[in-house]
């Protein structure tokens, strides 16, 4: 159970105390300040009874025991623990005894203060020795310190043993409440960016017939909130972490492709993350001018990992590009648009007289995906520089229009079934072929102006084919879209990138199949995906096992994976807002709707999302007709 209020986050078990096995604890800035914590009452730990997330950086725990002599077989004294993601922790015992009980109350605390690294690689110490501190205990070593403080302070505090004890006595129907606040020295409460007046992200909620759809967008929201972080030296500029907890700081191609699905809560936060990237990119001259960097990403067993940086790069014009039709006002588009420019200079330079781009590695290959991303970066570029009157479009539509031409022949393996998108084409033209879930990104060409959507790589035959494919038993798992195909041999369902379901493609599938006129295919992996987020809380991680789904199955957890996480938080905004299906191009004043006409999760009404920087409410029915509830003064509606 991750609670999470970047840069602070808490780990528990459903068993409510912290015992310092794993990876329990308070974290802040990937720092444990207390590995544990664990409350004693009468001299006996409660029974947990209930364990449960109340929001993003918010668990409430529920224990009960007999202290009475009196009580009989019930319990009559209840010791609720709220733990916060802020550093603080309320422990409250609350009596049901007929008669006043009176007990001690002991908390044992301890820590190791070892980074998140180590504590996962098994390498993190033994617990450091305390010492009084204030009204509890600190602790202290080389790299750092920690204390935790009490209020009301205890009777006794006990160094040697890590103790803090107070002696409490309650009325029939009593209750009292301890404050624990963990800190490190010269720091304060940990204050979520997410929770601030100045979030970037609007308040949108979901009403109608499908109560998961209320309760998912809830929590994607409030899990971007919890996964947002400040530039240090631009405080006002914000964007998304990874995830928790493992990932806890910037992923540049993670954090951009997050902040483009939650468009529809604004373009604050497109606009942090695109000015926070823009002072990264690298500069010129040499190969790399422009690149926006990132880390290498491992891409499953039959591929060499991926430059993520070929990806941000790509991806920083795209999300600018959309950004403005969606509203970021003229000013910060032009501010934006040199980094943007050097983007697609780096691209267009390292393609020459080529017609695809390869990995930057030797003899790297041409991956799908990436020709993907380098066709909507050129076409929505093109067009972002002819509005703001840059030169430079008609390159670029001349190599994206030589792009799709190859493509469409040199990426395509043909078979008896119909054929399928390569997974990649090395340097001398094999064809890597299998079946997996980064050809979606072949679906999501990106939004142009008056609410059309960009050309695709894919015409139409072989759209249909990858439609047929992606909606089959051997990529749709019941609970989403698979990241390999059952039938290629290195499939394993708990394959981050070999089998496993990845929100963040099945809900760009669910996306793009929805364009494209493919409903049937996209509604299965829709309803999937809302079934697993039934099961995970709505709280959906950034992925899980690909198992097939089976009558009264549940999705099974993936053990490395992060939750919350920034994509798969950012997914769910994206999957319920395809339902209404906005193509807004606020340049011009106009919005176009294009719902999914079967209306997969009935009527269903989406309020307090952002069109031309003004509140948006659209509302479908049952019947797949959309109508516009609240808009900007102005906006018009466009056939």
């Amino acid at each position: 159970m991750i609670c999470v209020a970047l840069p602070g986050l808490v780990i528990s078990t459903e068993q409510g105390q912290l015992t310092g096995r794993g990876l329990e604890g308070y974290y802040r800035a990937g720092r444990r300040l207390l590995s544990r914590c664990q409350v004693r009452v009468a001299g006996r730990e409660p029974l947990a009874v209930q364990a449960r997330i109340t929001a993003a950086d918010r668990a409430r725990f529920v224990g009960t025991l007999r202290a009475s002599p009196y009580a009989g077989p019930d319990p009559d004294v209840v010791v609720e623990r709220i733990r916060n993601a802020d550093g603080t922790e309320r422990i409250t015992l609350h009596s049901t005894a007929p008669r006043p009980v009176r007990f001690p109350v002991e908390v044992a605390l301890g820590t190791d203060l070892a980074d998140l690294g180590a504590i996962a690689s098994g390498t993190a110490g033994p617990e450091l020795p305390a010492s009084v501190h204030d009204s509890g205990l600190r602790w202290s070593c080389a790299t750092g310190t920690s204390s935790v403080t009490a209020a009301p302070p205890p009777a006794d505090a006990l160094a040697s043993a890590g103790l803090l004890r107070w002696d409490v006595e309650l009325p029939p129907g009593g209750s009292t409440t301890v404050e624990l606040r963990v800190r490190t020295d010269g720091a304060g409460r940990v204050r979520a960016v997410g929770r601030a007046t100045t979030s970037p992200l609007a308040a949108a909620r979901a009403t109608g017939d499908h109560p998961g759809a209320q309760a998912l967008l809830r929590t994607s929201i409030e899990d971007l909130q919890a996964l947002l972080l400040r530039d240090p030296a631009h405080p006002s500029d914000m964007y998304l972490a990874a995830g928790a907890p493992w990932r806890c700081g910037l992923a540049p191609a993670e954090a951009l492709a997050a902040a483009r699905m939650a468009l529809p809560l604004g373009t604050r936060l497109a606009t942090g993350t695109l000015r926070t990237l823009a002072r990264t990119q690298l500069p010129g001259p040499g190969a790399r001018s422009g690149v926006i960097p990132g880390p290498l990403r491992d891409v499953g067993p039959r591929l060499p990992p991926a430059c993520t940086a070929t990806e941000a790069t790509l991806l920083f014009p795209a999300l600018l590009a959309e950004a403005r039709r969606w509203g970021l006002p003229e000013h910060e588009t032009e501010e934006l648009l040199p980094t943007a420019e050097r983007c697609l200079t780096w691209l267009r330079t390292t393609v020459g007289d080529g017609t695809y781009l390869y990995d930057p590695q030797t003899d790297g290959p041409a991956r799908c995906e990436t020709q993907a991303h380098a066709h909507r970066a050129a076409v929505l570029g093109a067009d972002l520089l002819d509005a703001c009157g840059r030169p430079g479009g008609v390159g670029l539509r001349q190599w994206a229009e030589a792009l799709r031409n190859g493509f469409r022949e040199d990426f395509w393996v043909e078979h008896p079934g119909g054929g399928r998108p390569a997974a990649a084409r090395a340097p001398d033209g094999r064809l890597i072929a299998h079946l997996g879930a980064s050809v979606v990104h072949l679906l999501d060409p990106g939004l142009l102006g008056g609410g059309e959507l960009a050309p695709g790589l894919l015409d139409k035959v072989r759209t249909e084919q990858l439609a047929r494919l992606l909606g089959g038993p051997v990529m749709d798992s019941g609970w989403g879209l698979r990241g390999l195909g059952t039938k290629e041999a290195e499939y394993n369902p708990f394959g981050h990138r070999g089998g496993a379901v990845r929100v963040q493609e099945t809900a760009v599938a669910v996306a793009g199949l929805t364009a494209a006129g493919y409903e049937k295919e996209a509604t299965s992996l829709l309803r999937g995906v809302l079934a697993a987020a039934d099961v995970f809380g709505h709280r959906l991680p950034e992925m899980y096992a690909g198992e097939q789904r089976t009558e009264g199955s549940a999705p099974v957890p993936h053990p490395a994976a992060c939750r919350p996480a920034a994509t798969a938080a950012a997914a769910g905004v994206l999957l319920l807002t395809t339902l209404a299906g906005i193509r807004p191009d606020a340049p011009v004043g106009t919005v176009t709707l294009r719902p999914v006409r079967s209306a997969p999760l009935g009527e269903i009404g989406l309020t307090g999302l952002r069109v031309a920087g003004a509140p948006f409410s659209v509302r479908v029915s049952r019947l797949g007709l959309a109508m516009v509830e609240e808009a900007a003064t102005g906006l018009q509606l466009r056939a």
